[in-house]
């Protein structure tokens, strides 16, 4: 019984391991002015926005400074 038992396995686990499987690979990247993926059907490029740089006035030491980050 139990070498029916271990041979049915070894042939489910044959059966399983040479069924065909479609491969969907998807490969994305983040670069510094475009962004996209790649995928099996199309690709999609994405153009960044410029980065938005935020200004603000201070007072150091009796002095007024303008700070950009």
């Amino acid at each position: 019984m139990r070498t029916v038992l271990f041979a049915g396995a070894i042939v489910l686990s044959g059966l399983i391991v040479l069924q065909a499987t479609q491969a969907l690979a998807v490969v994305c990247a983040d670069g510094v002015k475009r962004a996209g993926c790649a995928g099996p059907n199309a690709v999609v490029v994405v153009k960044k926005p410029p980065p938005v740089v935020v200004c603000k006035t201070v007072w150091v030491n009796g002095v007024k400074v303008r700070r950009c980050a």
